[in-house]
């Protein structure tokens, strides 16, 4: 495990000594358990010998996805946000200790914050954090405020200079599916503009209950 999540999107292949320096573990190792990980696919070496990511680790993605709302769904609703405040829109969902960026549409403003989709980020920080955890019933800071909708904001947790917003998205039995999230600089993404975008996210969520 500690091998495939060595690679990242600014990572995508590593040579052996590369993997050996992500995960600390010694080259003989790294070989033996990469030849297992060819073989089914979840890992691939090239002629230089070089690594990467196989297509099973595409296909368990896929699998993952199922369990969440899908693509064609999200993004229009993400999209609409980024028309309405020019910053970047994204849907996280739960993954363990984790939050993972599933889908996102990133602001047309050259200084945004960038997401990539699949990045993993704390569950501790950020408005989707503290949306993920309070609707998954773990404690969260006596400082975090939610409306009567369950929305959250945040500011400069994730990074200094980065507030966001975000409100939680039900399945049409009433689980929580992921938060539908906001993210802009904070000098642009003041309060008054996570309040003003706040209507529009929430209806968008509830749009999203399967």
């Amino acid at each position: 495990m500690s091998i495939l999540l060595a690679f990242s999107s600014q990572k995508p292949t590593l040579s052996l000594a590369e993997l050996a320096e992500e995960t600390g573990l010694h080259k003989s190792t790294i070989l033996r358990l990469t030849k297992s990980l060819q073989i089914f696919g979840f890992i691939n070496r090239d002629q230089e010998g070089r690594y990467s990511v196989g297509a099973s680790v595409w296909r368990l993605g896929l699998i993952f996805r199922q369990e969440f709302v899908s693509r064609e769904k999200v993004t229009p609703a993400l999209r609409e946000l980024v028309k309405a405040t020019g910053e970047t829109a994204s849907f996280y969902v739960r993954a363990g200790q984790e939050r993972v960026c599933l889908y996102r549409e990133n602001s047309p403003n050259l200084l945004r914050f960038h997401v990539e989709e699949g990045m993993r980020l704390r569950m501790s920080t950020g408005a989707s954090g503290l949306v993920l955890r309070h609707f998954s019933g773990e404690p969260v800071p006596d400082s975090a405020v939610f409306n009567e909708h369950g929305t959250a904001s945040s500011v400069g947790e994730t990074n200094p200079n980065i507030s966001s917003v975000s409100t939680p998205v039900f399945t049409a039995k009433g689980e929580l599916s992921g938060a539908l999230t906001v993210s802009g600089l904070i000098s642009r993404f003041d309060e008054k503009a996570r309040a003003d975008v706040i209507p529009l996210l929430e209806t968008l969520a509830r749009g999203l209950a399967r």
